[in-house]
């Protein structure tokens, strides 16, 4: 487990806030429609270039961190893990097609 899951899962830990993997998937899919919201603030609905440095969406994307660290942990998975298992797998697309997607 890396180190931000393992922090979030002792912080969920004392704190109670341990939920099954619905709740916690739910709640991770409220913190993207939240970032989603800033980066529309922050671009005046697409009208310009989204101000780089911005507080409230580094904030909502610490939350968005915090909440699929508890969705990993919650269904047993290990972030570092997975995320390693997902560069391989787009290094081997990149090398077969010439691009990481999975053309489906």
């Amino acid at each position: 487990m890396d180190n931000w899951q393992a922090r979030t899962h002792k912080f969920a830990q004392k704190h109670n806030l341990t939920h099954d993997p619905g709740v916690t998937a739910l709640d991770l899919l409220s913190e993207f429609g939240e970032v989603a919201k800033e980066l529309l603030k922050a671009t005046n609905y697409g009208r310009h270039d989204p101000i780089l440095d911005n507080p409230a969406i580094a904030d909502e994307l610490g939350d968005m961190l915090y909440s699929l660290c508890q969705l990993a942990t919650a269904v047993n998975v290990d972030l570092d893990q997975a995320l390693t298992a997902a560069l391989a797998k787009y290094e081997a697309r990149w090398q077969e097609k010439g691009h990481p997607g999975s053309g489906k």
